[in-house]
């Protein structure tokens, strides 16, 4: 596996909101930040998909179209479009690492 492979497969499933297949590509102890926090601000899977289930895939037209992604050994760049938030659309960055076949750690930039 490659870390865009594990990246890429939950964009598909985040796109599905297939919750089971999105929280597998994460680890059980997985960390998203949204800098400039310092503090992860979701911090295990548990939490992870207690989030996307309240807060994502339960809306109905909810996608993240790729723009633009750069690899670089265990790291993997997204520049995403994503509608069905809010009622524009919304750029954001997410740069993963991944470990172990694993999104390990999460850092989000995108406006509130």
């Amino acid at each position: 596996m490659t870390a865009e492979a594990t990246v890429q497969r939950q964009l598909e499933a985040y796109n599905a909101h297939d919750l089971e297949k999105f929280i597998a590509e994460y680890a059980d102890d997985v960390q998203v930040f949204r800098p400039p926090k310092v503090e992860p601000v979701m911090a295990g899977k548990k939490a992870l998909a207690a989030h996307y289930a309240a807060n994502r895939f339960n809306l109905p037209n909810l996608h993240a179209a790729l723009d633009k992604r750069i690899v670089c050994g265990n790291k993997v760049v997204d520049h995403e479009r994503i509608t069905g938030v809010h009622a524009y659309e919304t750029q954001a960055l997410a740069v993963y690492e991944v470990i172990d076949d694993q999104i390990k750690t999460v850092w989000f930039y995108a406006p509130e």
